[in-house]
């Protein structure tokens, strides 16, 4: 499926087309087709999924038809859709739900990590850590079991035939910052090398911790950009804060962090040094845990 997400963003930029191109005011149409301006608005915002009938009321009043009505009526059924992740939810998390709504459809995905692996790449021994840890800090924050099950979900629709290639780039310090026990990490490490080198759709680079990186352009958190098969869909960035996370679809909002990103993968290194890396750092982990 399309990410319903995307397509919502989709039709949002169609409907304000069509209304622009009549003349028309929020509450001009909204009066013509019986609605509220709000309503109105909010799916001009790709804030609301579209109600079909709603769709097809606003494409009559505007007499639009042909092949027009048939993409922009297809548009608002995908950005209606439900994906597999709207049962897990609230046991895989809101955040998690996001980035596999997200995730759907994509043709590409590159992503950015700054202090944690990337979780298409997580082995479930090292998100287990990864959320316990979180509970340790904000008790009941996270569903260890439904964000497991939640990852889960989103590598098999990254191995899927037909899916997105996924360009990942880890910062020095994700990789050299405890983050597991050494075990664990030491497994996660190993899979991250095995599962590159097997998967031909996906790459993975380390950024050094003292790479020059051009323009002095330091990232700021971590963050990652999706595209779609449809030219006319905008390519998505997903931006990591501490609670919540920032979405951006505008061209000019867009750009700068495919130039950031263009200039951190020219400055991580190379994909067989990256791997190297990795080998080395899993052999280097302590054999044991060490008191605290």
């Amino acid at each position: 499926m399309i990410s319903p997400y995307v397509r919502r963003r989709r039709l949002a930029i169609e409907l304000r087309a069509l209304r622009e191109d009549a003349g028309l005011t929020h509450e001009q149409l909204a009066k013509k087709i019986g609605e509220a301006r709000t309503k109105l608005s909010r799916l001009e915002n790709g804030h609301i999924a579209p109600d079909q009938n709603d769709i097809i009321k606003l494409l009559d009043v505007l007499q639009v038809d042909g092949e027009r009505w048939t993409k922009i009526v297809t548009i608002a059924q995908e950005a209606a859709a439900k994906g597999w992740w709207e049962s897990d939810i609230r046991a895989m998390g809101e955040r998690q739900a996001l980035y596999a709504n997200l995730e759907a459809g994509a043709v590409t995905i590159r992503e950015y990590q700054q202090t944690y692996l990337p979780g298409l790449l997580q082995i479930p021994e090292f998100t287990q850590a990864a959320a316990e840890a979180l509970n340790a800090l904000r008790p009941g924050r996270a569903d260890v079991r439904g964000v497991i099950k939640g990852r889960a979900g989103r590598q098999r629709m990254l191995r899927r035939p037909g899916g997105p290639t996924y360009q990942v780039i880890i910062d020095e310090l994700a990789v050299r910052r405890p983050a597991a026990p050494p075990a664990v990490a030491r497994a996660q490490f190993e899979h991250l090398v095995r599962h590159t080198a097997e998967s031909p759709r996906v790459s993975l680079r380390v950024l050094p911790v003292n790479a020059l990186i051009a323009g002095y352009s330091l990232p700021g958190s971590a963050f990652s950009a999706y595209t779609y098969a449809d030219p006319d869909d905008p390519t998505v960035v997903a931006i990591e804060t501490v609670d919540a996370d920032l979405v951006l679809t505008e061209a000019e909002q867009v750009a700068p962090y495919d130039e950031l990103y263009q200039r951190l993968h020219d400055a991580a290194l190379t994909e067989d040094e990256s791997l190297e890396l990795l080998t080395q750092a899993a052999k280097e982990l302590p054999d044991h845990t060490e008191e605290q």
